[in-house]
Formats: structure tokens, C-alpha cells, sequence
């Protein structure tokens, strides 16, 4: 939940949001409308017990705003059991339908008229900006309606008193990520997986043929999965509605990728959103792409179209746990509404949920596509928020090298270095470094093996054809060692008084971040360490100090979602059946937590919230009256060192013992495969932009020395970069020491830690449960000084 910059609410907080915030005689109506996304369903069933949980009725309301206006036996009342097992299920099971009907008064009529012989007056709308303003109208209409009504005796007089205002939020669920004022939408990240697994299929079979491959992906109107997935595959070329290609794009492209292929590269990628258009609104397609690039270089060329398989498959955890959050703020924010609170919508900022103004967002969405309309695409580009025009700047930072004439030399030698364990995403990291490093006129050094082979000089130049292809490949292609450069120091310095190394970027975990405290400390010994260095935080574990998120902690958490899914089915088929699940991390919950979260477990065992042996207990008492239900499985999440003493092997056999003849028991220790696989395109995409952003840190530091020959002597000048609540931060590692428990290798504070009674909620426990502070709507783009940080 969200908490902006409030004091810690105090434990009893609790028993005031129950008498304040109480469901009791509250019935809530959740319905799913227009295109369908993946998600969805994990947003219904946040709702659906969230609501239950505070003594709400809730509602079904079947195939969207159809169902609305049909009544009858298309609005149902949900159940605790309605929502199970629909987690890792794509679309929605509610169904979803475009309505002619309810854009009629006479439509919205009989809508309003089933709801209040139910008395439902809280409405949830998950879907498009159509949907959340046919909400808004409705809204609006809602007492006009309900006196209409009365006058036509379909209504007592005492139903309108009782139900005389209708309070409405939305949540957007829309693949294109469309909707302005939100950072991610319910269903792109899903729609980016399958996108992103299509390419990497098509990539080896290019690359055996030497093709060049056109594939359209979906955004009628917006270029958000074509720009992304460009980003997160390293595409040649992308056709955006938002930013058309130059006149003479023609001639530009196919230069492009004769250039590309005379480095030596074997395939060609380039994406076309389908609603592509050049600078007179007429439309590029895909075919005339491909004619394009037969005729004027007689490249074997192959068209793949997408389609409805980007809508289709199982939410991604990211997804999951988004449409979670933002299901049960959903909820909270019903509760907390009065007659007087407009239609808001609930979204996400950085990783912050809030709430916006409805109308504004819609405003703002229909005012990107009337710029476009006007051909006014600057305009169109700065109106998707800076996140978009983020991503466009560093694709074309990335994809275009410039002639090295044009290039100016900045004579600095920046080296690139992996240290810890392998987190998927690392790649994509040096990659964007590289590329961002040549562009800006410096001389890139590959070094491999971490600090090890640092010492023992194993560096090389590295050039922007060599990162070609590197964003999809899992693990560490430079190497990486989890050993710290103390012992070495001697070496190390040597090594960068022998190739010039003016600057240095860290790739890597908690050990990069203790190495990066030790090259501080050494720099009185050792003046070749006073120089600009920054780290990138890149581990499964996302223990790093100074950051929300680390590179590969995303593909980490999907592969324990995929796996926990697999194992429910399971443990589904053979009934009365509990799985214990250990996960990574060293000591820090994140993975155990999200992922129970993101997988519907009944329990996470984390180091960060101690349990006793009561705990397990009650635990089990809470699995054993679960048997008793339809719903005849558990699941159990472990942290590998939440505890000494309480193993995962003793928790095994005291649940086998204490479920004797109720339920039996397994146990699965996932191990490193959490550490492998194709990096997901979060893992890619964050990992390409804030190392982008560390290499523009490192160019703007080594110019203001330039010349001058000063050496870094500042702390400041030895920074991390991470995402903090809503924006991207340098901070200083000599500040960062007092944030950081370095016994157990974790941050002192973690703001996942907030999201644990989230998943206790939707587990059935009874948990206190802090709400936002957030009653009060937000502006819908604030435009601080600080930078944005969205992903």
C-alpha cells in the first residue's frame, strides 16, 4: 500500500481502519470490460477477498457492462472459493464484451435499475479508458437515473434515499500500457513475455538463414510494446504511431541494415506496432516493409504478425502481484469514499500505488492520439510521460552508432566489470554500457571474471559490434566471481594504471556493493581508485542497499511463479496435498515473499518477520480447516535462511506429522535454476536503461574533470544507482553503510516488507493491515525535478 512520506501508522491502526473503513451493508460490484488482458483475474480475486475480508458483499458482474444491463443471472454474488485458482489463469473468467447498449440512457437505466435491487453502489471497473468513462458517465448520470426510474414505479422512493450516490475505480487492464498517468497497465508485461519469447524463437532461426524478419505487434494507437520490445531485443529498426519515421526513411533504413549485416550480422529484426504511420498519418505496414527491403536489397525476408497470442497465456508474476496491489487499494479506496469522492483510478508510480483523478487520465489519454491526429508528434511523445520518452531516447541511443568521425573523443578508458553470482539481465547491462560508452567518445574495457580476473588482466576494448545480440542471453558473458578485490588490491591498481582506466561500472550484488566499499577505502593507498565509479545492482536475491529493484530478481521471481504453478496443478490433482517450497535470497525474503504472493501461497517463511513454533502452528490449524473447503491443496514458500533451527526438512516433517490423516506432504528446493533462463524483458529492459543512465553518470563526471587532471577524491564520486519509491538515485556507498546489515547482507529497511500482509489477506489470515493515507486524489503528472523512474 502506500504510504506517502507519512510517519509509521502506529500497530493499533489497524482496529481504526476496521471501525472507520468497515464493508458491513457495503455491496461492491466487480466487473471486466473491453479488450481482455492477462491479469485480470488476479485484480478480481484481490477484490473479491479483500472485499469479503472487510465484511463487504461482492459481486460478479458477467460479461462486462452487457451483463450490467441484462441483470438476471449475470450478476452473481462471489464467494471466498469463487476466485480459486484463477491466479495464474489468463483473460478473465467474469468474461468481457463490448457494449452498444450501455452508451444508450435507456441501457444505463436498466443497469442502474439491477444493481439497486441488489443494492450494489460501489462499482469496480477493470478495463480500457472506454470502459473507465463509460464508468465515469455513469457515475455521473447515477441520482438522474435512480429519480427516473422512481417516476416509472420500477424503484421505491426508500431505494433512492438508501442508494442515492454510486462511487466508482477503476483499474486499467489494457496490453497496449495506453492509458496515461500510470506506469504499467494490467497485462503488458505479460503481452512483453510473449512478444519477447516469439523474437528470441524467430532470432535462431534468422540467424541460421541470414533473414531479415518483419514482425507487427499490437498498439493500434500506442507504441508502447513495439518501442519496449525494440529496446528489449535490440531491434534494427521500430515503427512507432507516436514518433513516425523521418522523410526519407526509406533510404535511412535500408542503410541501417546493410551497415548492420556488414558488421557481420546475420539476421535482421524490425518491429511495426500495427498502427504505424509515417509523417502524413498515412499507414506503414508491415508488407510494405517487406517489399521494401526485397526490392531495394534483395534480403530473403519473412513477415510474422502476432496477433491475439500477445493477449493470451499466464499473467507474469510482475502482473500478478501488480494487479493484486492494485485490487485490494481498489477496495480501500471504496471504503474510504464519500458521495462527494469523482471516479478515480488506481495506479502505479515507480512502485508506489496511488490514486488519480479518473477523468484527467482519460483526458490526457485522448489528448496523445488528438495530437497525433494533428500531427503534432513531439507533442504525442512528451503526453506518454517520461517513461516512454525514456525508452525512445535510449533505443535510438542504442540502435544508431554514429560514424566515429562524428563522434567526438572524450581519450577516457571506462571499465565494465560482473561480480557476484549470475543474475539474468547482466548482459543487457553491459551491453547498453558499451554502447552508451562509444557514443559518448570513450574507450569501453571489457573486464572478465570480476575482481579476479580484473587482477590478473584479463581486460579487453570492447566495441559496439561485439555487444550485438547480448539482451536476450541469460547469465554472465563477461564472467563473474563473488570474490572481493581487498586481496588484490595491488594488482588491480596496476592493471588501471596500465590500460588508462579513468572510470569504472560495477555490475553485480551485495559482493560488487562490499567491493565497491572496499575500493573507497583503498584510494589513500592507491590514487588509481580516485576515479568515478558506480555500481548497478544485479542479483536475484534484490538485497542491494540504496535500491528497490535489482537487475534479474524479475526472471528469478517468474521462474518460481512457473514453478509453484506447475506444483499447485499437482498437488490439485492429488488432493489434500501441502508443497514446501524453498527458495533463494541468502537472507533477504524477496523472492519468497513476492512470490508467494505472485504464486497464491498460504504461507512465506522470511528471515525479515521471525516465527515460532506457534507460528507453524497455527499455520497448519489454518491448512487443515483449508482441506475442509473445495480447495483441497496448500502452499508453502521458504526462504532458504529464514531459520537456523526450523529447516526446511523440519518444517517438512512437522507438517507431515501434524497433518497426519488430514494431509500428506512434499517438498521442493528450487535451487539455481532461479539463477538461469532467458532474462525476462523487466530484467531486460531495466537492466538496458539504468546502466544507460550510470554510463551518462560516469560521462558527466569525467567531463567536468576533463583537462583539469583532478583526481576523484569525493565520496560522491563512488555511487550506487537504484530505484527509490519513484525515482532513480545516486547515492553515495559511505552513506549507504548505516541503511545496510551487513551481517546478513541485507538493507536495514525494505519496502517490500508493507506488501506481507497482502498476500496474508488473500491467504485468509487475520493480519493488521496499514491503509494509505492516500484518501486524497494525486495530480496526474507531477513534474518534479527529480528523475522519474519508471521501468
Amino acid at each position: 500500500m502506500d504510504d506517502h512520506d507519512s510517519p509509521q501508522t502506529p500497530k493499533g491502526s489497524f482496529r481504526k481502519f476496521l471501525e472507520h473503513l468497515s464493508g458491513a451493508g457495503k455491496a461492491i460490484g466487480v466487473l471486466t470490460s473491453g479488450g481482455d488482458a492477462q491479469g485480470m483475474n488476479a485484480a478480481v480475486r484481490a477484490v473479491v477477498r479483500m472485499g469479503i475480508y472487510v465484511g463487504a458483499k461482492v459481486y460478479f458482474i458477467y460479461e462486462g457492462y452487457q451483463g450490467m444491463v441484462d441483470g438476471g443471472s449475470n450478476i452473481v454474488e462471489a464467494n471466498w472459493e469463487s476466485v480459486s485458482s484463477i491466479l495464474q489463469v489468463g483473460g478473465t473468467i467474469i468474461g468481457s464484451a463490448r457494449c452498444r447498449d450501455f452508451r444508450t440512457r435507456e441501457g444505463r437505466l436498466k443497469a442502474a435499475c439491477n444493481l439497486v435491487q441488489l443494492g450494489i453502489t460501489s462499482l469496480c471497473v477493470i478495463g480500457g479508458d472506454g470502459s473507465l468513462t463509460g464508468a465515469h458517465i455513469f457515475q455521473t448520470e447515477w441520482s438522474g437515473l435512480l429519480e427516473e426510474l422512481a417516476r416509472d414505479g420500477k424503484i421505491s422512493a426508500e431505494q433512492v434515499q438508501k442508494h442515492g450516490h454510486l462511487n466508482v475505480v477503476g483499474m486499467v487492464g489494457s496490453i497496449d500500457n495506453d492509458f496515461c498517468g500510470t506506469d504499467m497497465t494490467i497485462g503488458t508485461d505479460s503481452a512483453l513475455h510473449r512478444i519477447i519469447e516469439v523474437v528470441d524463437a524467430i532470432m535462431t532461426t534468422a540467424q541460421s538463414h541470414q533473414r531479415t524478419f518483419v514482425l507487427e505487434v499490437m498498439g493500434r494507437h500506442c507504441g508502447y510494446l513495439a518501442l519496449v520490445s525494440a529496446l528489449a531485443c535490440g531491434a534494427d529498426w521500430v515503427f512507432l504511431p507516436e514518433s513516425p519515421p523521418e522523410e526519407g526513411w526509406q533510404e535511412n533504413m535500408c542503410v541501417k541494415l546493410s551497415e548492420n549485416r556488414a558488421r557481420k550480422k546475420r539476421l535482421n529484426i524490425i518491429i511495426v506496432a500495427e498502427g504505424a504511420i509515417d509523417t502524413q498519418n498515412k499507414p506503414i505496414t508491415s508488407e510494405q516493409i517487406k517489399e521494401l527491403v526485397v526490392t531495394q536489397l534483395g534480403y530473403d525476408t519473412r513477415v510474422t504478425i502476432l496477433g491475439h497470442v500477445q493477449r493470451g497465456g499466464t499473467p507474469s508474476a510482475f502482473d500478478r502481484i501488480l494487479a493484486s496491489r492494485m485490487g485490494v487499494e481498489a477496495v480501500v479506496a471504496l471504503l474510504q469514499a464519500t458521495p462527494e469522492t469523482p471516479a478515480c483510478v488506481v495506479s502505479l508510480s515507480g512502485n508506489q500505488a496511488v490514486r488519480l483523478p479518473l477523468m484527467e487520465c482519460v483526458q490526457m489519454t485522448q489528448e496523445v492520439q488528438k495530437a497525433m491526429d494533428e500531427r503534432r508528434f513531439k507533442d504525442a511523445v512528451q503526453l506518454r510521460g517520461r517513461s516512454f520518452e525514456n525508452n525512445l531516447n535510449t533505443y535510438k541511443r542504442l540502435a544508431i552508432k554514429l560514424p566515429d568521425s562524428e563522434i567526438p573523443k572524450s581519450n577516457c578508458n571506462v571499465g565494465v566489470v560482473n561480480v557476484g553470482a549470475p543474475a539474468a539481465g547482466m548482459n543487457a547491462a553491459v551491453r547498453a554500457a558499451v554502447r552508451v560508452g562509444i557514443s559518448e567518445g570513450h574507450k569501453m574495457f571489457a573486464v572478465y571474471d570480476g575482481f579476479e580476473g580484473f587482477a590478473k588482466g584479463q581486460i579487453k576494448e570492447i566495441g559496439w559490434g561485439d555487444v550485438g545480440g547480448w539482451t536476450g542471453q541469460g547469465g554472465s558473458i563477461l564472467g563473474t566471481k563473488r570474490i572481493l578485490p581487498g586481496k588484490y588490491l595491488e594488482d588491480i591498481a596496476a592493471q588501471m594504471r596500465t590500460h588508462g582506466i579513468s572510470a569504472l561500472l560495477i555490475i553485480g550484488g551485495f559482493e560488487a556493493y562490499l567491493g565497491l566499499l572496499e575500493l573507497l577505502a583503498a584510494r589513500q593507498k592507491h590514487e588509481e581508485f580516485c576515479v568515478p565509479m558506480v555500481m548497478v545492482p544485479a542479483t536475484v536475491s534484490n538485497n542491494v542497499p540504496g535500491s528497490d529493484f535489482s537487475i534479474g530478481a524479475d526472471t528469478a521471481l517468474n521462474t518460481i511463479t512457473d514453478t509453484c504453478d506447475r506444483i499447485k496443478q499437482s498437488a490439485s490433482g492429488t488432493k489434500r496435498r501441502v508443497f514446501i517450497i524453498e527458495t533463494m535470497g541468502g537472507f533477504c525474503g524477496y523472492l519468497a515473499n513476492m512470490g508467494g504472493l505472485a504464486a497464491g501461497a498460504d504461507a512465506a517463511y522470511i528471515f525479515e518477520e521471525p516465527f515460532d513454533i506457534r507460528d507453524l502452528q497455527s499455520n497448519v490449524e489454518h491448512l487443515t480447516e483449508k482441506m475442509k473447503t473445495s480447495i483441497q491443496r496448500g502452499l508453502v514458500l521458504r526462504n532458504e535462511s529464514c531459520s537456523e533451527n526450523y529447516t526446511t526438512d523440519f518444517i517438512y516433517q512437522l507438517y507431515s506429522e501434524e497433518g497426519k490423516g488430514v494431509f500428506d506432504c512434499r517438498k521442493n528446493v528450487l535451487g539455481h535454476m532461479q539463477q538461469g533462463g532467458a532474462p525476462s524483458p523487466f530484467d531486460r529492459n531495466f537492466g538496458t536503461k539504468i546502466s544507460a543512465r550510470a554510463m551518462q553518470w560516469i560521462s558527466s563526471k569525467l567531463r567536468e574533470s576533463a583537462g583539469k587532471g583532478k583526481k576523484f577524491l569525493s565520496e560522491d564520486s563512488v555511487c550506487v544507482l537504484g530505484i527509490s519509491k519513484r525515482t532513480l538515485l545516486f547515492q553515495p556507498v559511505a552513506e549507504l553503510k548505516k541503511e545496510t546489515d551487513f551481517e546478513h547482507r541485507i538493507p536495514k529497511e525494505q519496502w517490500w516488507l508493507k506488501l506481507r500482509p497482502l498476500m496474508k489477506i488473500l491467504a485468509k489470515y487475520k493480519v493488521s493491515f496499514e491503509v494509505s493515507d492516500a484518501s486524497q486524489l494525486e495530480p496526474v503528472q507531477p513534474h518534479g525535478a527529480e528523475e522519474p523512474a519508471a521501468i
